[in-house]
């Protein structure tokens, strides 16, 4: 389900989240992007739109978002059960190992997101200054060196293959965050409340900051 198109003027971000799976009722990720659809954050205006869980159709999505949104920004947010704090995601690795099907019954094994791609890529994010951002609010924060190598993984490598060679998209940031469970789905947990602020914290901090600060990462643990 994908956010109808805003009509402002403002430039873009755009946020993704994905639809329930493996046996779930909801998914955070989703919810916690659609909080933010239509806000305007540093002159930019939120346009949040929902993945599938399956690989392949959700990248046929996501190309199908940027073309029609041209974002200045993207984050694709997933969840992460078993995560106590909001994730962002350094690096996405070319592979599929499902451990569980996806919600097309699909479960590929070792096998390439995009054939012939290079072995990762790295975030475009400032997630050094994102993290600091949203922990100097009270909500923990992590940077994570795996994003896995299900959907979200097939998401984060799928959009910044994307944004590396599709014409119009080469001063385009992008990166990947991964979210808690709610505490309705079990433990560890984050509130709802908690992750749409640290997500909104995340956007705001990487639309005003041009490098990253250079702080080690065990130096902010």
């Amino acid at each position: 389900m994908a956010a109808p198109r805003t009509s402002s003027s403002r430039p873009c971000v755009l946020l993704t989240g994905f639809d329930a799976f493996g046996g779930e009722t909801m998914n955070p990720s989703w919810l916690s992007v659609q909080s933010l659809h239509g806000r305007r954050i540093q002159d930019h205006t939120v346009v949040a739109a929902q993945l599938p869980t399956v690989f392949d159709d959700s990248l046929v999505e996501l190309k199908r978002l940027l073309l029609l949104h041209k974002p200045a920004l993207v984050i694709c947010v997933g969840q992460a059960g078993g995560r106590a704090a909001i994730s962002l995601e350094r690096v996405a690795i070319n592979i599929n190992d499902a451990r569980i099907a996806d919600n097309a019954s699909a479960q590929p094994i070792d096998t390439p997101v995009i054939n012939g791609g290079p072995a990762a890529y790295f975030s475009s994010l400032p997630i050094k200054a994102m993290l600091l951002a949203i922990r100097h609010k009270g909500i923990p924060a992590e940077v994570s060196q795996t994003a896995g190598t299900f959907v979200c993984n097939h998401v984060f490598y799928g959009l910044m293959h994307m944004l590396a060679k599709q014409r119009g998209f080469k001063q385009t940031r992008g990166g990947f965050i991964h979210v808690p469970y709610l505490p309705d789905q079990g433990q560890p947990s984050l509130p709802l409340d908690s992750m749409v602020q640290g997500l909104r914290i995340a956007v705001m901090t990487a639309l005003k900051t041009g490098k990253d600060i250079a702080s080690g990462a065990g130096a902010l643990d």
